[in-house]
């Protein structure tokens, strides 16, 4: 069995990893590479494989630097399914029809230019006809279920806690004799944040390919950057300025409408000062998206969950409002009384942010937040670094604006983090793959990571290739028993045990379970019944208590 690393290597996008048996080929991600036109003209070359023979891809998530390029590889002859969650699956939509529609417009605009000075125009990267395509290929799967994806491999994917829908994988994959178990961390999110569940942590793994985008970094804890935020935002609204947050369209837009819902509603001492300020998203993707986390509610926290069903939606409030069309996006810039715009893109490099900085930017009165990663060569990394002008549209912009960063808002587990969950592993991996993280993040980390466990992680720098050592065969009932260990299997009884009280005709036949009469696959199939009507109970619960929303423009919407 080989792995092949084909993104992700040098730096924290283009996820993408091959799995190679003497049957098989697999991907892990196939994401897009951001961060400036020379990261970006990677996206063109040609894959280190040959798409059409790619059995599958496993999607960890729906961020552009993990699933943006799919649609360029059913274009290149991929043909073969598309596994993630559920919710991954419905934010996909989103992302690629969005993705294809920026490739679509900036094409357009490089061959209007290239005509002017006697050029050929130029190919969009894929276009939305191709997203289309790539969409019909996408399997969804709810967390904890154990899939076969062919003879010889197996996958579970478990919440990983960055976005909606992201996830840790394993897979067990079978070649000749032996059996080996793959952990994929994706991108690993932050424990004890508001709305999504805390990182799952695996016991057993061969092999674990990990990410290390804040390897050599801890961030402020997470309350004390919701208490800048306020802060900054009330400073800023009593000098008469706005405040402007570049945020990434899903996940951390949905964080920073709780926050603010939490705000507004719980803090009656600045009602006065508040009541006219309305805290606007736009952005069409993030708008959307946000109506695609309404919808996928058994995912949520606990916390998030009870709110829901107590008839108070954490994603919505009065001063709450959403724009969709251009125009809505332009009144907000005429408009010259405090607010706080919230709009996509993160890093500043595509998107109606743009607008917003070449309108805001040069005001002293106004307040540009960061709230999440800014890689290298993109137009917030030269903000946050202290950047005294930069160019929009082909135009100079004075920084003027109070530029702060809070990186405790980011989605990404820091050094304490990932440590945290690698240190969940009771058996020590053969080996430990290291990427998705800057050069220096990733050295540091390793060298943490041998100093800590006495591991000797091997840190990848460049596309490249291993051969990895195969363990011993396995049968079906092991690999049914590792997806679902001593504690799941207590936790199954007790979900069976209440299911019973309410349901009992729906589940007959269940006391063999109780007594452990039962076989690893019927246990298994019993889990999957399980989860799908967790789902449903949960999803029935926010669609009870969702408000309704006017959804009309801005601009046609009366005062009430």
């Amino acid at each position: 069995m080989k792995i092949k690393f084909c993104g992700a290597s040098m730096g924290v996008t283009g996820s993408c990893h091959l799995i190679t048996t003497d049957k098989h080929q697999i991907l892990l991600d196939c994401g897009q590479f951001q961060g400036g036109k020379a990261m970006e003209a990677m996206n063109s070359e040609p894959f280190p494989f040959e798409p059409e023979n790619v059995e599958c891809v496993i999607l960890s998530h729906a961020h552009i630097d993990h699933c943006g390029r799919l649609p360029l590889l059913v274009k290149r002859g991929f043909k073969g399914n598309i596994y993630c969650t559920d919710a991954t699956a419905d934010l996909l939509d989103v992302m690629l029809k969005d993705s294809a529609y920026i490739h679509e417009k900036d094409a357009e605009w490089q061959s209007k230019k290239n005509a002017r000075t006697g050029k050929p125009p130029v190919e969009p990267l894929y276009t939305i006809k191709d997203s289309e395509n790539a969409l019909k290929l996408v399997k969804p799967v709810l967390y904890d279920q154990l899939l076969e994806i062919n003879p010889d491999m197996k996958i579970v994917f478990n919440d990983a806690g960055h976005i909606l829908g992201s996830a840790v994988t394993e897979l067990w994959v079978t070649e000749g004799e032996t059996t080996s178990k793959i952990v994929f961390s994706g991108d690993l999110g932050v424990t004890d944040r508001p709305i999504l569940r805390d990182p799952t942590k695996i016991k057993k793994a061969d092999y674990v390919i990990m990410e290390t985008t804040y390897g050599n970094r801890l961030h402020p804890a997470n309350s004390t950057s919701i208490d800048e935020l306020i802060k900054i935002t009330l400073d800023t609204i009593k000098r008469g300025g706005s405040v402007i947050i570049p945020s990434f369209a899903v996940g951390r837009t949905q964080e920073l409408i709780y926050q603010f819902n939490m705000f507004y509603e719980q803090h009656s001492e600045y009602q006065k000062q508040l009541e006219n300020v309305n805290v606007y998203i736009d952005s069409p993707m993030a708008t959307t998206a946000t109506e695609v986390f309404k919808k996928n509610a058994q995912v949520f926290d606990e916390e998030t969950k009870s709110y829901i069903l107590s008839g108070d939606n954490p994603l919505d409030f009065k001063n709450l409002k959403f724009t969709r069309n251009t125009a809505d996006s332009q009144m907000l810039n005429n408009d010259k009384s405090p607010k706080i715009i919230i709009s996509a893109s993160g890093m500043c490099e595509a998107g109606r942010i743009r607008h917003h900085l070449k309108h805001n930017l040069w005001d002293s009165r106004n307040s540009i937040i960061f709230v999440g990663y800014q890689a290298e060569g993109t137009l917030g990394r030269q903000l946050v670094e202290g950047a005294k002008e930069v160019k929009l549209f082909g135009e100079t912009i004075m920084v003027g604006a109070q530029i702060h960063n809070l990186e405790g808002f980011s989605g990404h587990a820091d050094q304490k983090g990932l440590l945290d969950w690698l240190g969940g592993f009771q058996v020590k991996p053969k080996q430990i793959f290291l990427v998705h993280g800057e050069l220096d993040s990733k050295k540091d980390f390793a060298e943490i990571i041998k100093a800590q466990f006495g591991y000797e992680p091997v840190v990848i720098t460049e596309n490249s290739e291993f051969e990895l050592e195969t363990g011993t065969l396995l049968s079906k009932e092991e690999v049914i028993l590792d997806a679902m260990d001593e504690e799941d299997i207590a936790e199954l009884k007790e979900k069976i045990r209440d299911i019973k009280l309410e349901i009992n005709s729906i589940l007959t036949g269940t006391e063999g379970i109780i007594e452990n009469k039962i076989s690893p696959e019927k246990l298994q199939q019993i889990n999957n019944i399980i989860l799908e009507l967790e789902k449903a109970s949960v999803n029935l619960g926010s669609s009870i208590t969702a408000e309704d929303r006017d959804t009309r423009p801005l601009s046609e919407q009366k005062e009430k």
